[in-house]
């Protein structure tokens, strides 16, 4: 069975970008401790591809340098005409999440990291999620794109550990039922 799992960060206010999709308050200077990657290259240890929406992977092509150059890294899309060609280990799915499922069960994948907001809204509303770090940093944005919005029910979590950092972030692990 593979493990979904989510490493996210929000503002305190539950945004995930602001309206616009930018995430320029993420990458503030004040918020920089040292070397310090919270937890990210530990956590990219642990898991065999990346899964991310089409919206969070055309942010993600804007970054310098392309930053999972070694991972194999499924988008997915509602537009079947949707096309993107790359040296990169890139694949483009326009499938269910079972569909998707299945086809990493058959490539032997055994833990995936699932970003976006809507795709990990929907691997929670699939109850595929297996569990999800929250970093919260300190800042209000007062509106944005959430990272929870419109779940069609109440979904329990069971808190595993939390971290506090110098910077005023604090980071909780959860375990998704």
């Amino acid at each position: 069975m593979i493990k979904y799992k989510a490493f996210i960060a929000t503002s305190l206010d539950g945004f995930i970008a602001r309206t616009d999709g930018s995430i320029d308050w993420l990458t503030s200077e004040e918020y920089v401790l040292g070397n310090n990657d919270f937890g990210y290259s530990s956590f990219m240890k642990s898991i065999d591809c990346i899964i991310m929406g089409r919206t969070t992977f055309e942010q993600v092509l804007t970054f310098e340098p392309y930053p999972f150059a070694s991972i194999p890294v499924y988008v997915l899309t509602r537009n079947s005409d949707y096309q993107y060609h790359s040296q990169f280990p890139i694949q483009i799915f326009y499938g269910s999440l079972n569909e998707l499922n299945s086809k990493l069960e058959k490539e032997k994948i055994k833990s995936a990291y699932v970003d976006g907001g809507k795709l990990i809204q929907s691997f929670i509303k699939e109850s595929m999620m297996d569990s999800i770090t929250i970093t919260l940093i300190p800042v209000l944005l007062g509106s944005g794109l959430p990272l929870f919005a419109n779940l069609s029910k109440e979904i329990k979590l069971k808190h595993l550990e939390t971290s506090s950092f110098p910077n005023g972030f604090v980071q909780s692990l959860y375990h998704v039922y």
